[in-house]
């Protein structure tokens, strides 16, 4: 989970969470100014703590090379804002454990979820004009690259260099082009999600930034395949070093992240 100002829906996110399966729930928090902490300590989750706001996407690397040195198989990303469903974790992971994808993503598009579930509608109008124009460029096809509800197994986060992503928000959609780069087998599943007031959302000015940075990552992608460009977030090199390279920074750039006091379980 990755979490900043989290605090008044973490714990309607975490209650949703089947335990059965979860082995255990990470929530790195990006420098919170609320109860976030707090609260996922009340909830006995582990938590990792960022000592100043480094970003979306910086968390999200926190979090997927803490889960591998946990020595995790599958890993879900769910945001803590109760936007999307965590029940879908179930199939999510069941579609990577039984061996039919190594990644898959719960699509808003798929259905009625989308404008059902409250999304503006000049989100919804942006997400499928640049998922058509990401599908023309990558040559795929998907039905949003916009998702932040996503499960992986543990082989695609030791393969992608995902260090060379962004720290911001188009680091989602960076890692789905990895994803397509690298011939990971990448499956949907339809999901319900839920705007209101508390859920988090980015302004106007964000996203349309988020949307040139998604244009260019998919510029990007189609120069790779074209031997137009040689850029670092897909070069193959990356692949074999990925484990160690996670373990070199976790060690090598510790003071970016300050580990909370967790004894008993760390």
């Amino acid at each position: 989970m990755p979490a900043y100002n989290a605090a008044k829906t973490l714990e309607k996110t975490v209650a949703e969470i089947p335990r059965e399966i979860v082995d255990e729930i990470l929530l790195v928090d990006d420098a919170s100014s609320d109860e976030t902490v707090k609260l996922a300590d009340r909830l006995d989750l582990t938590v990792f703590l960022h000592e100043k706001n480094f970003g979306y996407g910086r968390n999200q690397k926190t979090c997927y090379r803490e889960a591998l040195r946990r020595e995790a198989d599958i890993v879900v990303m769910v945001h803590p804002d109760y936007q999307y469903s965590p029940h879908l974790i179930v199939p999510m992971a069941g579609m990577i454990a039984y061996g039919e994808y190594d990644a898959v993503i719960a699509s808003r598009i798929l259905g009625r979820g989308a404008l059902a579930g409250g999304m503006p509608f000049y989100k919804y109008v942006a997400n499928r004009v640049l998922t058509l124009v990401q599908n023309l460029l990558m040559s795929y096809k998907l039905s949003e690259y916009h998702t932040g509800f996503r499960a992986f197994s543990r082989k695609v986060l030791e393969t992608l260099p995902l260090e060379e992503n962004s720290d911001d928000f188009v680091f989602d959609n960076q890692m789905l082009a990895q994803v397509i780069h690298f011939q990971f087998r990448l499956g949907e599943i339809s999901s319900p999600t839920r705007y209101f007031a508390e859920a988090s959302s980015i302004n106007f000015t964000r996203s349309v930034r988020y949307g040139l940075g998604v244009l260019a990552t998919s510029i990007r992608f189609r120069m790779q395949r074209m031997k137009l460009l040689n850029s670092a977030l897909f070069e193959e090199e990356h692949r074999t070093a990925l484990p160690e390279y996670y373990s070199e920074i976790a060690h090598n750039h510790a003071e970016r992240v300050t580990t909370a006091d967790r004894s008993a379980k760390l």
